[in-house]
């Protein structure tokens, strides 16, 4: 029988070491040499500081909420964009929450954009499922152009141009939707 416990704690001790130790080193250094940017986060550097990650959205807000005007704005996110508590507003599209939410939301974003409410995009309205996602449509940033440009006193077409830049395209040419980070333009915005 003591025979059996010993076969059991080699055994736990193999395991131990190949898929604790061996294995998580090993797909770190493969991550490392094939993907690292990815591997370490995506982190975002200006001027040689960490600025944020281009797979998590952040807000571009005053310390009171209020969106800044020269700055682009990201989707509404139902977890305050805070990665440690990620989640969507988990409620459905007759819900009278999310109807209100949405309704509300257009006319300020329609406010702020000075356009009519029919003209706000949708993905400018609701939470993504994560509640962090970075992109929004080209149709959402290209609505914040106008704004942008007289806030920071600028020419619409650079900040046009600027947009188009970094719009990403489907995945594979077909899969999703065109898509703008938002942290990666404002970066290169200030770059300006």
């Amino acid at each position: 029988m003591f025979r059996y416990y010993g076969v059991a704690l080699r055994a736990m001790i193999v395991l131990t070491v190949l898929l604790g130790a061996a294995y998580p080193l090993a797909v770190l250094g493969i991550g490392q040499l094939a993907l690292p940017a990815q591997a370490n986060g995506s982190l975002l550097r200006q001027d040689g500081a960490v600025i944020g990650s281009s797979l998590i959205g952040q807000s571009f807000t005053d310390a009171d909420g209020a969106a800044l005007p020269e700055w682009f704005q990201s989707r509404p996110s139902a977890a305050g964009y805070d990665a440690g508590a990620s989640t969507g507003s988990n409620l459905g599209p007759e819900n009278a929450d999310l109807v209100a939410s949405v309704q509300e939301r257009r006319a300020a974003i329609a406010a702020f954009e000075g356009v009519d409410p029919a003209a706000v995009p949708a993905d400018a309205l609701t939470a993504s499922a994560s509640g962090l996602d970075p992109a929004i449509s080209p149709d959402s940033a290209l609505l914040q152009v106008p704004r942008v440009a007289a806030a920071r006193g600028l020419d619409e077409d650079a900040v046009r141009a600027l947009v188009e830049e970094h719009t990403a395209g489907r995945e594979l040419g077909y899969l999703g939707e065109p898509t703008v980070d938002v942290l990666e333009l404002n970066a290169a915005l200030a770059r300006l």
